[in-house]
């Protein structure tokens, strides 16, 4: 038997985890918006910290995202993936990272497709996810050190609201037609 979950069958009735962990508020903004998505379709969705999820089991589907600090997920979103494993391997899952590639120039911008995969590498490993989905978020000066804005403008980034909701809109619409069994596009499940 293998290990890949299959797509749920059934339309009605769908529950789905919005899993998220962040510290200024642009992941948790995202994972509102996909479950907005999602419910629009006709799922139920619940969308909480990780850190509050009591019972996963309850679930069909799981979107989990987290945001990246120092090229990794938060240690709780991770802490969260790692004790559910078993679980989330056997059901549909999709992860979603929010960083800044929107806010890259030039070179950096290249080097968010490198980060991208020493940053969920292992979790596709372990978890085989439907999908995965990488969003910008809000950047403010504030939301750095004082090390941290001078290193950000010498590398010639700009501050501002990077959310693209039109593609948030469009990874959740996705999600939804996959898990509800509207049809739509197949995902690409990482080898």
């Amino acid at each position: 038997m293998s290990n890949v979950p299959q797509p749920l069958r059934r339309r009605a009735g769908v529950r789905v985890l919005v899993a998220h962990a962040g510290v200024h508020g642009s992941t948790r903004s995202i994972a509102e918006r996909i479950a907005a998505c999602l419910e629009e379709q006709g799922a139920q969705v619940d969308v909480l910290p990780v850190e509050a999820v009591s019972d996963p089991s309850e679930y069909d589907a799981y979107v989990v995202g987290s945001a990246i600090h120092d090229m990794a997920w938060l240690p709780e979103a991770l802490s969260f993936v790692r004790a559910s494993a078993d679980l989330l391997a056997r059901r549909d899952v999709w992860l979603f990272s929010v960083e800044m590639p929107a806010a890259m120039r030039g070179p950096w911008r290249a080097l968010v497709a490198k980060e991208e995969g020493h940053v969920v590498g292992g979790l596709i490993d372990e978890l085989r996810p439907r999908g995965h989905g990488l969003f910008s978020g809000v950047i403010d000066p504030e939301h750095l050190t004082r090390r941290g804005r001078v290193k950000f403008q010498a590398m010639g980034l700009r501050y501002g609201d990077y959310r693209d909701w039109p593609a948030v809109d469009t990874w959740a619409r996705r999600i939804g037609r996959e898990v509800l069994g509207h049809g739509g596009e197949a995902y690409d499940v990482p080898d």
